[in-house]
């Protein structure tokens, strides 16, 4: 049923305007000066010599002052602390004057107890018409809940900094440990080996080793394990003794990159696959002939770089490698060569291959390091190693892995070696 005209259902919202409007021409009759006096932040005007010539009352109770005491008597740099009073002298009052407004600066005000008031304080010059100034309006907001964040945010990052020093520390101290203190002396080969970290913060998966095994035969490794940080620093580890292990049993490089990619396989075949490229070799004491024998299998590591007494520099052919760690039985690729006097061997790890040059999207690559070995031939495991670490320098934060190097020579007998230094030089670039 519809209701007649005298019947009519209430409107609630219509109900509700009244009170609305009464309350809206209440906020419009409200008193300039008491939004004045009790606005959220506090007011003071001074004249340009700084004496207070007006405060509200915001100001006031902040300060826990009373008005007779500051107006015509004090003027704004005595509510301030020396420090603040200083600044004010020498920063605040000369930008005022040149610019007629300065805005948001941080200072501290003297309260009357003696303790310090953070604030925020924003001035304008007001000027005549003849341009000169009349007065200095300068509002204040009270900032110590601001201060009490920006401490606290400061506490976090110190306490941050402190924590990412520890992780930094930990991380160098684990990284040393999967690394050899010492590399094995074997007479008639001279050995370098370096270390590129690419972070600070995180453990990288590259190793190496050279060490001894029957009387006139030592072995040498050299790879990258899959990922950075802890979990890649157990893999290493593994990967490490396994193979040391597996060497002292069956030297063949073959049976040594057999074993381990079983223990991987075996380790890691669920939902956290791990695997690693490694180059292991096996060298062998040519006695008389002062050099040696050495049979390099590879499990889909980069190729290693032979640097001939002769001038030339070409890589060991060590093609079809496979993953070690991924399938049952990965295939191992080997090459048999004669290391003679003057010869160096290079192994290397991809992240110098793989690091990014000035050029943007440009790798340095293999065909550069190739190169780089050609300008060093002949050369030494030292020198060879230096020029490298130089290239790395060169590459800076390009270098977004990190790089093992592990070189060997055989010096040769007759005259001590020494590096052709026009040339390194010319390959290596300047640093930077």
């Amino acid at each position: 049923m519809c209701s007649t005209g005298g019947d009519q259902g209430s409107d609630p919202e219509r109900e509700a305007r009244p009170d609305d409007d009464r309350a809206y021409s209440a906020l419009q009759e409200d008193s300039l000066e008491d939004l004045y006096e009790n606005a959220p932040c506090g007011y003071l005007s001074t004249l340009p010599d700084g004496r207070i010539i007006k405060v509200n009352t915001t100001l006031l109770n902040w300060l826990g002052r009373k008005r007779g005491d500051l107006v015509g008597r004090r003027t704004f740099s005595d509510l301030l602390t020396v420090g603040g009073r200083l600044y004010h002298e020498t920063h605040f009052a000369p930008l005022l004057r040149m610019q007629g407004e300065i805005s948001g600066i941080a200072l501290e005000m003297r309260t009357a107890d003696g303790s310090r008031l953070p604030v925020l304080v924003t001035s304008t010059v007001r000027t005549g018409t003849d341009g000169q100034p009349l007065l200095i309006r300068t509002t204040v907001f009270h900032a110590r809940d601001r201060r009490a964040y920006e401490e606290e945010l400061l506490r976090a990052r110190q306490e941050s900094e402190r924590e990412r020093r520890r992780l930094q520390q930990l991380a160098t101290t684990l990284q040393a440990t999967l690394l050899p203190p010492t590399l094995a002396d074997v007479p008639g080969l001279d050995v370098a080996a370096h270390y590129h970290i690419a972070s600070v913060d995180e453990v990288g998966g590259d190793f190496y080793d050279l060490f001894p095994l029957a009387a006139g035969t030592w072995g040498l490794f050299l790879g990258d394990v899959c990922g950075k940080g802890a979990e890649a620093a157990a893999v290493t580890s593994l990967a490490r003794y396994t193979l040391r292990a597996a060497a002292v049993y069956d030297p063949d490089p073959v049976a040594v990159l057999g074993n381990l990619n079983t223990v991987l396989n075996h380790e890691y075949n669920g939902t956290d696959p791990r695997f690693c490229t490694v180059i292991f070799g096996l060298l062998t004491s040519d006695g008389g002939q002062g050099g040696f024998r050495i049979t390099l299998a590879s499990g889909g590591h980069p190729p290693a770089l032979l640097l001939r007494a002769d001038g030339t520099a070409d890589y060991l052919p060590t093609p079809g490698g496979q993953l070690i760690g991924v399938l049952p039985d990965a295939h191992i690729a080997t090459t048999t060569f004669r290391l003679d006097p003057g010869d160096t061997l290079l192994l290397h790890t991809d992240g110098l291959t793989e690091a990014h040059t000035s050029r943007r999207g440009d790798r340095f690559g293999d065909d550069a390091l190739l190169d780089l070995g050609r300008a060093l031939a002949p050369t030494t495991a030292r020198h060879t190693i230096a020029a490298i670490r130089d290239v790395l320098d060169s590459l800076g934060t390009g270098v977004d892995d990190d790089t093992a190097l592990l070189a060997v020579h055989v010096p040769r007998p007759d005259r001590a070696d020494r590096p052709r230094g026009s040339r390194a030089a010319a390959a290596t670039g300047p640093s930077t």
